[in-house]
């Protein structure tokens, strides 16, 4: 078997103490074979493994952000002709955006899973590592599923992704389409609780794998699959309502809380704090580049940070005043940041902004603060990007949101319940606990809270309410800044930065599979329309 070993991934605080582990990752062997499941270090490189997706820029990189951008939430921060065509719902099956690597990535690990779950249940090993690697490979396939059937499958017409499990033999691997992506998200929903079942709480982990799935990781996620199913079939906000109280109702050291100060939640030695469900790990030499992709377009020669996603001033006033969210999510012009050790003044003088929209998002930048940044919170090349701070997929807030809507949704608007939980959400932001639990504000506080995060998604969350056709009708705008002739900050003026677009519902909801993808199967059905 080929081995790679990449560094290691820095581990941070919990409970008040610096805790570091070391990692290796390693290459599989293709699918299928069975030569290398003899050893306990089999099991263990197999379930390293795992990890190898983190490294791909198409995946934690850009990647699915592409169809984030669609949102009222983004635009595109520099010139990109084939990012424009996602944006404006005029994209090719062989748009060569690197969304389209997702899929393939996402084949890769799921095969993983199902070599786990195929070899390791027959094998001579100890069964508290029998029972760790079955759960990781029960929760890898769901998760594998779970970040492709949002954007490409649906409840008719077009259908779900073909189902490839543990037991699909290898000449069968070209499968054709369930009829309803329902079909995956009970399988998903299943095989989290699964691995649920099997893996420790995460206070039974050991320090060194911290960053691995535990319970309370597939129980949310869990969750969020059976709120992506209720938009075809409301009887999922029960399941909703279900999983989410197991990560509520956690006691001692396992119990999960919202962190006390938003400003302060995206900062390496928060990766692991109460707030943590699952993110994914990297450091100065590799991981997820997705915090370097946002900020201004070369970092004014500081640092190269790309500049391709933007907030808009539709963002930007969704937020109500005295919301410390805002402030903490995206800078404005004449707000201060510190970057590459320098405090600069955003917009102003040699600091001024290139970004679509006069404005740029500051939410993950909390690694290139410091004057020595660079070599040791983030990568020393800029077109790497990878950092010490977790990409957040899934915290408690979201598991807070999403029985606040199950619970509006299924019991009605005013709920006591749901305006207990959105007043939890509302008091962290610094507002009035005055929640009146509509479907309204439900919508806006998952837009506030979770904006820009790289899971989950506000292009899903308007699609899967109906609200994508009716919100990208209207233009997108931002903010152009006005100095003196001393070049000091006067005011800013609004600007439209985006022209209004036509989702069409019937066909939009869902994003073309892969051209490449379709070519080299048989039974793989286009999205219609495509």
């Amino acid at each position: 078997m080929k081995l790679k070993k990449y560094t290691a991934i820095a581990m941070t605080l919990i409970a008040g103490n610096l805790l570091s582990g070391c990692n290796d990752f390693l290459e599989h062997d293709p699918y299928g074979t069975t030569e290398h499941w003899k050893t306990e270090t089999d099991v263990l490189r197999s379930l390293n493994a795992f990890h190898e997706f983190t490294y791909v820029e198409g995946v934690t990189g850009r990647g699915l952000m592409w169809f984030e951008n669609c949102s009222d939430n983004l635009v595109t921060g520099r010139p990109q002709a084939e990012a424009a065509q996602i944006k404006n719902f005029q994209m090719s099956a062989d748009n060569g955006r690197d969304a389209k690597v997702n899929w393939g990535e996402m084949a890769k690990l799921n095969a993983k899973a199902n070599d786990i779950l195929r070899n390791v249940p027959t094998m001579n090993i100890s069964d508290a590592l029998k029972n760790k690697a079955i759960g990781q490979g029960h929760f890898y396939r769901a998760f594998a599923y779970l970040w492709l059937a949002p954007f490409y499958g649906d409840n008719g017409p077009n259908g779900g992704i073909p189902i490839i499990t543990e037991k699909t033999l290898t000449q069968e691997l070209d499968q054709e389409r369930p009829a309803s992506v329902l079909a995956n998200y009970d399988m998903i929903i299943a095989d989290f609780r699964k691995a649920a079942e099997l893996l420790p709480y995460m206070s039974e982990q050991d320090p060194s794998d911290y960053g691995r799935p535990h319970k309370a990781a597939a129980w949310a996620f869990a969750a969020r699959a059976a709120l992506y199913a209720s938009q075809y079939d409301s009887k999922y906000f029960d399941t909703v309502i279900e999983l989410c109280d197991k990560v509520i109702n956690m006691t001692g050291k396992d119990k999960r809380a919202l962190y006390p100060d938003y400003t302060k939640l995206f900062r390496e030695e928060n990766n692991f704090s109460s707030e943590y469900l699952f993110s994914l790990l990297g450091n100065a030499t590799e991981g997820p580049k997705f915090h370097g992709m946002s900020f201004q377009n070369k970092g004014w020669g500081l640092y190269n940070t790309w500049g391709y996603f933007q907030p808009t001033l539709e963002l930007y006033k969704a937020f109500e005043k005295g919301d410390t969210r805002r402030d903490a999510t995206i800078l404005f012009p004449n707000n201060h940041i510190q970057f590459v050790g320098r405090d600069i003044t955003y917009g102003v003088g040699a600091w001024r902004s290139n970004s679509e929209s006069g404005m740029t998002f500051r939410k993950f930048m909390s690694p290139w603060e410091a004057a020595d940044c660079i070599g040791k919170t983030v990568n020393t090349n800029g077109d790497n990007a990878s950092n010490r701070l977790g990409t957040v997929l899934i915290r408690y807030a979201d598991v807070l949101l999403m029985k606040a809507e199950a619970l509006i949704w299924s019991k009605g608007e005013g709920n006591a319940e749901a305006k207990a939980l959105l007043n939890q959400i509302r008091k962290r932001a610094g507002l009035a606990e005055n929640s009146k639990a509509t479907k309204e504000e439900l919508k806006n506080e998952r837009r506030c809270e979770l904006a820009f995060e790289f899971q989950p998604s506000r292009h899903v969350d308007l699609v899967r309410w109906g609200d994508a056709q009716a919100a990208y009708a209207k233009p997108l705008h931002g903010v152009r800044t006005i100095l003196n002739d001393k070049g000091e900050f006067v005011r800013t003026e609004e600007v439209e930065i985006w022209p209004a677009r036509q989702f069409d519902p019937k066909k939009h909801h869902v994003f073309p599979i892969p051209a490449a993808e379709i070519k080299k199967s048989k039974h793989l059905k286009q999205n219609i329309g495509y």
